[in-house]
C-alpha cells in the first residue's frame, strides 16, 4: 500500500510541471480572450450607440440600452471563456437559471428598478437634460443618466443624486423644464400709506422694461391680501427656462429699487401694544 501510495505520488510529481504548464497557457489564454473580448464589448457598444444616436433615438433610450447591453455582453463572454475551460455550456445555463430564481428573490428591490427603468423610458415622465424634483426625499437636479437600475441627477451645485429607478416610477415627480417657459411669482408688502396705485404702475412698468420677460405671455402685477402690517402686492410674469433663475433674481432686486426711487415704503412688521390705566 505503501509503495503505491509512493508510486502515485511520483508519477503526480513527474506530471505536475507539464500540468502546470498546460494550465498556465489555458488561464493565459482566457486573460487574452477576456482582454480581446472586452475591446469588442466597447466596439459593439459603440456601435449600437453610433446607430441609435443616427435613429435620433432618445438620450435616456441609449443609456437604458448600452448599460443592459453591457451586462448581457460580460455575462456571454464570461460563459465562453468557461466554455474553453472544458464546462459544459447546458450546465452553465442551468445553474444560472437556477441561481436566477434565489438571486431574483434576493434581489426583488433590483428588480423593481429593472423594471422602474422600463417604464420610465415608454412612459417619459422626465428625459436626460430635464430638472426633476421627486417628492419622496425632496431630491432635485437635471436628469444626467438613465441607466438600467438607478437614475443620476446632477445638481445646480454640482453634486450626483442617485435615485433608483423604481422610486421614480412609483412617486410622484415634479418636472420643471417639461415645457418651455415657466411662471415668476413674487410678493412684497407696502405700507397701508402708501399709494397702491402709484406702486402697481412703477411694478408694472418694470415687466415691460425687463427684455427677457415673455411678452406674449400674462404681465401682471396686483393686490394679493391685506396682511397685518402690510399690503401684499404680487408680480407675476413668464421667462424662458433658461433665464428663469437669473432673471427671477434680477426681478426681485429691481422691485426693491423700483418701490425706493417711487417713495413707497416697505414695512417691518409691526405690534401695537395699548395700556390701560
Amino acid at each position: 500500500m505503501q509503495e503505491i501510495d509512493i508510486g502515485v505520488i511520483e508519477k503526480f510529481l513527474q506530471e505536475l510541471p507539464e500540468k502546470s504548464f498546460h494550465l498556465a497557457i489555458r488561464v493565459g489564454l482566457a486573460a487574452l480572450a477576456f482582454v480581446i473580448g472586452m475591446q469588442v464589448i466597447k466596439l459593439i457598444r459603440r456601435i449600437i450607440k453610433k446607430s441609435l444616436t443616427r435613429m435620433n433615438a432618445d438620450v435616456g433610450v441609449v443609456q437604458f440600452l448600452d448599460s443592459f447591453m453591457k451586462i448581457a455582453l460580460y455575462l456571454v463572454l464570461v460563459m465562453l471563456i468557461l466554455t474553453g475551460f472544458g464546462v459544459d455550456a447546458a450546465s452553465i445555463i442551468a445553474v444560472i437559471g437556477s441561481a436566477g430564481v434565489a438571486i431574483g428573490l434576493a434581489l426583488q428591490g433590483s428588480l423593481s428598478n429593472l423594471a422602474g427603468g422600463v417604464l420610465i423610458l415608454l412612459l417619459k415622465p422626465f428625459r436626460v437634460g430635464d430638472y426633476i424634483i421627486e417628492d419622496t426625499n425632496k431630491n432635485e437636479g437635471t436628469v444626467s443618466e438613465i441607466q438600467i437600475f438607478y437614475t443620476k441627477l446632477t445638481t445646480p451645485d454640482n453634486r450626483i443624486i442617485v435615485l433608483p429607478n423604481g422610486t421614480l416610477a412609483n412617486s410622484s415627480l415634479i418636472n420643471v423644464t417639461d415645457t418651455p417657459s415657466r411662471r415668476v411669482d413674487i410678493q412684497v408688502g407696502i405700507s397701508y400709506n402708501s399709494d397702491i396705485q402709484k406702486a402697481k404702475e412703477a411694478l408694472q412698468e418694470l415687466l415691460e422694461r425687463d427684455e427677457k420677460i415673455l411678452k406674449d405671455k400674462e404681465r401682471l402685477v396686483y393686490v394679493d391680501s391685506l396682511a397685518d402690517s402690510a399690503v401684499i402686492i404680487g408680480i407675476r410674469c413668464w421667462y424662458l427656462n433658461e433665464d428663469f433663475w437669473q432673471g427671477k433674481c434680477r426681478l426681485t432686486e429691481n422691485v426693491k429699487y423700483t418701490l425706493d426711487e417711487n417713495g413707497i415704503d416697505i414695512p417691518f412688521p409691526q405690534v401695537e401694544v395699548h395700556l390701560k390705566n
